[in-house]
This record gives structure tokens, sequence and C-alpha cells, in this order.
């Protein structure tokens, strides 16, 4: 069924994506917040971007989607409702699913494979499991498998949306009991994820508020830390110094 406000569909701002390689969805999500109640934008993606259906819909947008070619898919969101985003309701939470875009430059179809089979376990909305407990059991899978980038950023996101201080207190004992003292002490003590959890159990005890902590954790381990970015980094400076040891 056509929607009624399709016929505004020529008069949407366009932005394109095909070409981008980097993060360009804080991008999408700032120009979303521009447009005004009852106006659009259209979105071009080499891939279907169903990560943006909900990211959008949790800005007040519904969307209708036609796929131009196996490369080329037009999204138009439409504006029917402004909503105040929290980190809470999951609309504003940390760390959208960026590292497709890894995918993409391999081959796009890849990357649309890739967001099908992202979209049945995190964006399937009859899942028996909720959010926060998937994103705690994706963390502790990560830490067995010392993928300690991922589970720094699913601790960041469960944090976001209510894990207590307490749980993870609980979570790092267990990481010590099944992974080992000697590994603990060795690969995790000194990971980024033991660091985001050193940090909230700081600053909470020193009262500060949740918001305000979350801010900090993005600052120092959010997308501008290497550690903790899934997207494809120039090397560092040192190693530019010492070309030598480059390979």
């Amino acid at each position: 069924m056509k929607a009624d406000w399709e016929d505004k569909k020529p008069t949407f701002a366009v932005v394109d994506v095909r070409e981008l390689t980097g993060n360009f969805l804080p991008m999408i999500l700032r120009k979303a917040q521009q447009v005004n109640l009852h106006n659009g934008m259209c979105v071009i993606q080499s891939f279907e971007p169903k990560p943006l259906y909900s990211a959008l819909q949790d800005l007040g947008f519904e969307h209708v989607t036609e796929k131009v070619s196996d490369r080329e898919y037009r999204v138009y969101f439409y504006r029917t409702e402004i909503k105040a985003i929290t980190y809470e309701t999951g609309a504003d939470m940390p760390f959208k699913p960026t590292a497709i875009v890894n995918y993409k430059v391999i081959d796009d179809i890849l990357a649309g494979t890739v967001v099908d089979f992202w979209e049945q376990i995190w964006g399937n909305e009859k899942s028996a499991i909720d959010l926060k407990t998937k994103l705690l059991l994706s963390m502790s899978n990560a830490i067995g498998a010392s993928r300690f980038r991922q589970a720094t950023r699913e601790l960041i996101k469960a944090y976001s949306l209510g894990v207590t201080v307490e749980e993870l207190d609980e979570l790092f004992s267990l990481f010590a009991w099944n992974q080992g003292i000697g590994h603990f002490s060795s690969e995790i003590g000194p990971s980024t994820v033991f660091g985001v959890y050193r940090h909230i159990k700081k600053r909470e005890k020193e009262g500060l508020d949740k918001r305000v902590i979350l801010d900090e954790i993005m600052e120092k381990f959010g997308d501008r830390n290497p550690d903790v970015n899934p997207l494809y980094r120039k090397r560092i400076k040192c190693c530019e110094q010492f070309p030598e040891q480059q390979t």
C-alpha cells in the first residue's frame, strides 16, 4: 500500500553514501535530526541499509525502500513526529554496526548479505532474549576469544541500556574464573574492556550521572580510539617513523 506522503519524494534532500567507506552513520543521523516535521530525506546506498531503519524510526521517521538495481537502493525517510532520543531506549545507543562498511569495500552484495545476518541476530523485534542480555552474552563470548575490541563495544552498549556495576562485578569475576588467573592478569586486565569497566565503577562511586559517564567513555574509548574502532585506520605515526619495521 502506497504511503500518503510518497508523492513528496521528489522534494526530499538526497544523501548518496555509495562511495563513502568511513563511518557515515553519524552524518546521516545529524542530517535526519535537522529534517522538519512532514518533510523527508532520501539515502542512496549500494546495499539495503537496514540498520538505518530502526535508527531513524527512533527519530520519528517512516520509510519506503526502492531497489533500483542489485547495487543501488534508495530509501525515502519521511518524518511523521519529532522524537527525543535517549540511550535508555536504544535510539541513541553507542556504536551502530559500522563494521558492515568493511564488507562493502570487498563487494556490495556481500555487504547486503552481512546486513541480512545482522538484522536476524540484532534487529529481530520478536527476540526471546532482551537486547541488554544479548550484548552481555556477546561481550562474554568476545572476551573468551580475546576479541577485546568487540567486547569493549558490547560492554559500552550494554551499559547504555542499563547494565549495573553489580552485574559487571559478577561478570568480571566469572571471567577470572573461566579464563584463569594468568590469562586474566596478562590479557584481560590491560585490555580496553577492563578499562571501561574500571572507569564506570570509579565514576559511579564518585556519584556522577550515568549520561556524563557515557560521554566520558565515548570520548576515551569511542571510535577515535584505534583499539576500539572496527574500521580501517592509517598506520600510527611511530610506524611511519620506522619504515624498516613495516612489511
